[in-house]
């Protein structure tokens, strides 16, 4: 009996779709394909030229419409000085803006210091009376319905009008200017902070009685962080007021300064000089508020 074998064909293999593909040696070795890719640097550094662009341009805009109206200007105007006769004379002041000559004949550098010192004395004891003052005003009711009347009265009088007063009392002209910086600036101050405080919401002060904080506690911890972006608002508001106030006290005053500088032109008839002193008061003005704007915006609640 002869035994059934199956027997069991074997099929060659079928192809794949993977193919198999010859390895060349060297190819190992090789280095990678260079794809060209723009560094990061090199495109935050072209969206930054266009951000400035974009800034610089409408200023610069601005710049030369202000050039052409003040060309057409000087065309008009008999004695009005051109850009150009303007640029000539701004030459040759501040090729040496740090000259003294004698007690009243100094460089224009020297003039705007004496301003600033000036502006420094007057703006930093209102800041000292002021800014406690609008705490107290928002904080405390009886002491706002005593004092609200005083400030309604006597903020609305003309920064000049305190003049007279400062030179009766101190006798002086250096510290009258001082005393009619602060009289004019303290007020934005007070107001500001008071209204900073008297928007803190009433919760927050209910836990610090629960608690039972000391009014020191209270300012400290409580008051004066909430109330930081409105007393930098003041802060701001009055330094702007001051330095536009020095330069009319100045010229009444006399003596060294900006605005003594300017009289002085214009009673030697250099126009040229008078504008240039214009645009250096703007532009230290404008140094002034753009710090204390950068101040106010590194502390505000919306940077935290």
């Amino acid at each position: 009996m002869s035994a059934n074998v199956k027997t069991k064909t074997v099929e060659p293999l079928e192809a794949t779709s993977a193919e198999i593909v010859s390895i060349n040696p060297a190819a190992l070795h090789a280095a990678p394909p260079v794809t060209a890719v723009k560094a990061p640097s090199a495109i935050s550094l072209r969206v930054m030229l266009r951000g400035a662009l974009q800034k610089a341009l409408p200023a610069l805009l601005g710049a030369i419409v202000l050039i052409a109206i003040w060309q057409i200007a000087a065309i008009g105007s008999k004695g009005f000085p051109t850009p150009l006769k303007t640029w000539e004379a701004a030459k040759v002041i501040f090729a040496d803006p740090f000259y003294v000559a004698g007690p009243n004949d100094m460089g224009i550098g020297w003039n705007v210091l004496a301003s600033l010192k000036r502006v420094a004395m007057g703006f930093g004891l209102a800041a000292l009376i002021g800014i406690p003052a609008g705490f107290l005003i928002g904080r405390f009711s009886f002491i706002a319905s005593m004092l609200n009347p005083i400030i309604s009265l006597l903020r609305p009088v003309s920064p000049l009008a305190w003049l007279p007063i400062g030179l009766l009392l101190f006798q002086r002209a250096e510290p009258a200017s001082a005393w009619t910086i602060f009289i004019c600036s303290i007020w934005p101050m007070i107001l500001n902070t008071a209204e900073g405080v008297t928007r803190i919401p009433q919760d927050y002060l209910n836990v610090a009685r629960v608690l039972k904080l000391s009014e020191f506690t209270v300012m400290r911890k409580i008051l004066f962080p909430a109330v930081l972006p409105y007393i930098l608002t003041g802060v701001r508001l009055s330094i702007g007021i001051a330095w536009l106030v020095i330069v009319a006290a100045e010229m009444l005053t006399g003596g060294v300064g900006i605005g003594f500088w300017i009289w002085n032109e214009w009673n030697n008839l250099n126009v040229e000089n008078i504008i240039i002193a214009i645009l250096l008061i703007g532009a230290v003005g404008m140094v002034l508020e753009q710090g204390l704007m950068a101040i106010a915006r590194r502390f505000s609640y919306d940077n935290r």
